[in-house]
């Protein structure tokens, strides 16, 4: 199976698998350089539930959340390495400034985040709320970052 669908096979792909009473959470980031720390969130992610689809943010909505430069590695590059990992179910490309609408069509059962938040500071939890989800965080503590790892990388002067 592929692994790489559009917002609507996703929404039929989570509708599929709770009707098999099955649980879905849902991961998003822009998953620039990716890196340990990534799948450290994912693999916490996927023991969550049966099934985690990855929402993985536009080039310009990581441009837009990140500024000049980023991301460095192409949506479609980022996505295929996601669908690269075991714990992923399905991977999308999602261009709006928050997952809000990915939340509504998938009605996960978890949204999970990385450490970098708490429940309370998750920006779409109302959302999850609204029909019994839950939020969830997930991971290793944020000793990894991309912005950090980009940093690094740059030429010193």
């Amino acid at each position: 199976m592929n692994k790489r669908v559009t917002l609507e096979q996703a929404a039929d792909l989570t509708r599929q698998w709770r009707e098999r009473g099955l649980t879905v959470a849902l991961a998003n980031g822009a998953f620039d350089l990716l890196h340990v720390g990534h799948v450290r969130y994912l693999q916490g992610a996927k023991a969550l539930a049966d099934r985690l689809v990855v929402a993985v943010n536009s080039d310009a909505s990581t441009r837009a959340l990140k500024g000049p430069g980023r991301p460095v590695i192409p949506e479609g590059e980022r996505a295929e390495l996601l669908e690269a990992l075991a714990c992923t179910d399905a991977v999308l490309i999602f261009s709006e400034p928050d997952v809000r609408q990915v939340l509504r069509a998938l009605k996960p059962h978890f949204q999970v985040k990385g450490t970098d938040y708490t429940p309370d500071t998750v920006p779409e939890r109302a959302e999850l709320e609204a029909w019994g989800g839950q939020v969830v965080i997930a991971g290793d503590p944020k000793d990894h970052s991309t912005t950090e790892l980009v940093k690094a990388l740059a030429p010193k002067p």
